[in-house]
């Protein structure tokens, strides 16, 4: 008591005086408002205005060709309040407005609370509009939080109370607000939901349809049954508070099943996976409303190319063909100087499953990962492309209590002796990779892959070498951009413009690009990527269908087929597996590959082939392949041209074994090699 004592004599400081009189400042401003708002919007904002227009909003790829037309998704069927179920009625009003009946378009009441709520909080966000204004909002205006359009919704709802009766605005009201999957108003809503009419809803069904508006997204019943079961709750728990329900009939209705129909088939557009994308990007992350999205008439430029997409689709078709009818993919294609998302494919099939597995955050990448692994090795000098590990069953040891970790290669195959990283980055070997993370630490692997964009889980053991925790093939083929891009990441864009049907711009997208690795370290790993082409690469069965410069990874796991891989103007995600984690076959898990290369060349048709352009700080020196020291004349075998970063270069020579023949033909049938390799590129 003493101590509360003390705290009320407490002096008024210059601090909380100010706080105060800013305080009082709103509260005056807000009354003087209030008082002088019945003219001030008489004058400025004259009679109703006549109801917008609904227009389609369309979406369109990077050339102007039409993508997707969302129509305004429009599903209306008026009804009369009297063809509405009461249930309905009651529900809507419980949670929506509960003294509809008795204010005159403005909840005086309510909105003194959220007033003061904002300007305790100096900002906009407390609602507080009746049901009336929200019928004004959806008629005549936007969903901006601005003072003006609060101010001019306020006007337009006393302006509605004026021109109709409480039970007409009510029937306007649910002939007009927006259920979510392009339906407005209850009856089609009640059709879409639940194939029968309005007026023979039940209260659960009523409960249900009425939380729906507050967020028709995130309460769908179809893109989210619990959010839109605890709505349906907080509905129940609203009409039994109002004296609309007991708590019997509130207890039975909100553990009622509901028989919620199967969303209809949607006509066959292009690139669908992609158009839902969009929106949910347009939406959520840019803050277009959803009505707006809907009806608004906006033009959506997209990044995504149509012709691209159309070879990302056949290229599917055809590297599925003949496969189980369930084996699902998914492809994305990023344009690496710029982030720009040129074709996604997020399943075999739009219509049987709207799933997007580019997303799809519950896949490991395998042996898909490995390059992010050695570019952190290579960047902290842990291990260099000519560092060697043998190859042969190993157990490794990590963590203070000394944890055994027992990797083991693909098929049981090793080489039985010490390999170099081209090699093992070649063949995949995960005894090589392991040995690696234990020089360089799991942390430092972690972070790589941070600065290359994955955001998702990952666990500094052993294991994480080999590619063992999930990431979605989107945030694979955003890593790999960074290094066909220099080692510049750029954020991938899926969106570069939206206009609304004045042609007002609304938003532009702007390049986002940061240097995550240094090019010389980006082009060390991708020439060791390129050498999965090569004899004896994971990658070499599709060599034969490339014809320009091209690095890229396979990743296999017991349910899980990658294929990752760039040029300098399109890198490419590729997945093969099924759904439920079921395991794939080894004739399955090598369409991975084949869908990448027939894709890659069909994208880049009529593109000339380039080169990866060689930056400061790199250095190309031959090596002995059998110890991966300097060669010279004297050393056995074919000298092999090998780049490092610099400084991390070999320094001595081999051992003199033979004669110098065999080093001269060593370098000329390495030259040979290079030119055939050269060959392949052109074409020739």
């Amino acid at each position: 008591m003493e101590n509360n004592a003390k705290q009320a004599k407490k002096p008024l400081t210059k601090a909380r005086w100010e706080n105060l009189r800013r305080r009082l400042g709103w509260m005056t401003l807000f009354a003087l408002v209030t008082l002088t708002a019945g003219g001030a919007l008489f004058f400025r904002f004259g009679d109703l205005p006549a109801g917008a227009t609904m227009q389609s909003t369309q979406i369109v790829d990077a050339n102007g060709q039409l993508l997707a037309s969302l129509q305004g998704g429009v599903n209306r069927q008026i009804a009369k309040l009297s063809d509405i179920s009461p249930w309905l009625v009651k529900a809507t009003l419980a949670v929506e407005d509960r003294r509809f009946y008795e204010h005159a378009g403005v909840d005086l009441r309510g909105l003194a609370r959220a007033a003061w709520v904002d300007m305790r909080h100096m900002s906009k966000q407390q609602g507080a509009s009746t049901l009336t204004q929200q019928l004004a909002r959806n008629l005549y205006l936007s969903h901006e939080r601005t003072w003006t359009r609060k101010l001019k919704e306020a006007w337009y709802a006393a302006k509605l109370e004026q021109t109709y009766s409480k039970n007409e605005i009510l029937e306007l009201y649910l002939n007009q607000i927006y259920y979510g999957h392009g339906a407005y108003g209850a009856e089609a809503a009640s059709r879409l939901y639940f194939n029968k009419s309005a007026k023979e809803l039940d209260i659960a069904e009523s409960a249900l349809l009425a939380g729906i508006p507050k967020g028709p997204r995130y309460y769908s019943p179809h893109l989210h049954l619990d959010d839109a079961k605890a709505r349906q709750r907080i509905v129940l728990q609203a009409m039994q508070d109002t004296g609309q329900l007991s708590k019997a009939q509130a207890a039975r209705a909100a553990i009622q099943t509901l028989n919620v129909r199967p969303l209809p088939e949607e006509e066959e557009r292009a690139a669908p996976y992609f158009a839902d994308y969009v929106k949910k990007v347009a939406i959520e992350q840019l803050g277009i409303d959803e009505r707006l999205m809907n009806e608004g008439g906006l033009t959506i430029r997209t990044t995504l190319d149509a012709n691209v997409q159309q070879k990302a689709e056949a290229a599917i078709k055809k590297g599925l063909q003949g496969g189980s009818p369930e084996l699902q993919t998914a492809l994305i294609a990023i344009d690496p100087r710029n982030g720009y998302i040129k074709a996604m494919v997020g399943g075999r099939n739009y219509r049987s499953n709207q799933f997007n597995r580019v997303f799809a955050g519950t896949r490991q990448p395998g042996s898909s990962f490995k390059p992010i692994l050695y570019a952190s090795a290579l960047e902290q000098h842990a291990v260099t492309p000519a560092t060697r590990f043998r190859s042969e069953p190993t157990l490794f040891y990590f963590d203070h209590d000394r944890q055994i970790y027992r990797p083991s290669n693909y098929n049981g195959h090793y080489f039985h002796g010490e390999i170099g990283m081209r090699q093992a980055i070649a063949a995949s070997d995960n005894i090589y990779a392991v040995n690696t993370i234990m020089q360089v630490g799991p942390e430092a692997v972690i972070s790589m892959a941070r600065k290359l964009g994955i955001t998702s889980t990952l666990k500094a053991v052993p294991s994480l070498a080999l590619g063992t925790f999930p990431v979605s093939p989107f945030e694979m083929a955003s890593a790999f951009s960074a290094f066909a891009n220099e080692g510049r990441r750029a954020d991938p864009i899926a969106i570069t413009s939206i206009r609304d049907r004045n042609g007002t711009v609304l938003y532009e997208s702007h390049l986002r690009e940061e240097q995550v690795v240094t090019p010389a370290l980006a082009y060390v790993t991708t020439q060791l990527m390129e050498s999965v082409f090569d004899r004896g690469g994971t990658g070499h069965r599709v060599a034969n269908m490339l014809k320009r410069p091209v690095a890229g990874k396979t990743g296999t796991t017991d349910s899980d087929a990658w294929f990752v891989g760039y040029t300098p103007e399109l890198t490419t995600a590729v997945w093969i597996g099924y759904d439920r984690g079921r395991a794939i076959t080894s004739s399955e898990a090598h369409r991975a590959a084949p869908i990448f290369a027939q894709f890659t060349e069909a994208a880049l048709e009529g593109t000339p082939p380039h080169v990866f352009p060689m930056p400061e700080g790199v250095v190309s020196v031959y090596v002995d392949p059998a110890t991966n020291l300097l060669s010279s004349p004297t050393c056995p075998g074919q000298a092999v041209l090998e780049t490092f970063l610099a400084g991390t270069e070999p320094t001595e020579a081999c051992a003199p074994i033979g004669g110098a023949s065999g080093g001269q033909e060593g370098i000329e049938g390495n030259n040979r090699s290079l030119w055939n390799k050269f060959r392949r590129w052109v074409g020739v």
